[in-house]
């Protein structure tokens, strides 16, 4: 079992540059770990219900790799300010029945489309992410390969004594970059859902 690590952003860049810098330290020992990114705004009513679908998450990462998982929340109103999910067909190779593709990513919808994706039974986006270490940093190096190569520099000194030093410097210089960048159909050729 590994040890316990904290890393710790020298300040906000957004939630890409916190998922990669992670990432990285992940992936410099075991890259093929399964990890989980969980938001720390959220409210969750039912621990057990929301980890029982993380731990699904888990497992139709475990049958498939190459997947990164996204949970869904189902939506019990016409919500303006979050994003929603329409959800696609299923996953293949993938045998959890609950998994589907993400057909598109609605953001910020009018109030008529927001009803709609409710009564269609479209999903809340979580921002909860599972997937392997290597499949994550794949997915943000082919949707925003100048950050991902602006930490070509840092990695060496991470898990070192030198680290803190380097992250900072490389921080400085970095612009601020949210997951919605990378975690869309469009650069997830494979993300399923759980519902």
């Amino acid at each position: 079992m590994r040890e316990p690590a904290v890393v710790v952003q020298p300040e906000n860049r957004g939630t890409t540059l916190a998922v990669l810098y992670a990432l990285f330290r992940i992936a410099q020992s075991t890259p093929n770990d399964l990890v989980a990114f969980l938001p720390s705004d959220h409210f969750i009513s039912n621990d057990q219900v929301f980890m029982a679908h993380v731990n699904q998450a888990f497992e139709g990462c475990r049958q498939r790799t190459d997947l990164v998982t996204l949970l869904g929340i189902p939506a019990d109103s016409a919500e303006l300010g979050y994003g929603w999910i329409e959800p696609g067909g299923p996953v293949a190779g993938c045998h959890l029945v609950d998994f589907r593709r993400v057909r598109h990513f609605w953001e910020k919808p009018t109030v008529a489309q927001a009803e709609e994706f409710q009564a269609q039974g479209w999903f809340w986006n979580s921002f909860v992410m599972v997937g392997c270490a290597f499949t994550m940093l794949e997915l943000i190096k082919q949707a925003v390969p100048s950050v991902y190569e602006a930490f070509a520099p840092v990695r060496p000194a991470l898990g070192t004594l030198g680290e803190t030093e380097a992250i900072e410097r490389l921080y400085c210089g970095l612009p601020s970059v949210d997951c919605r960048q990378w975690i869309s159909p469009a650069r997830c050729s494979r993300p399923c859902l759980p519902t």
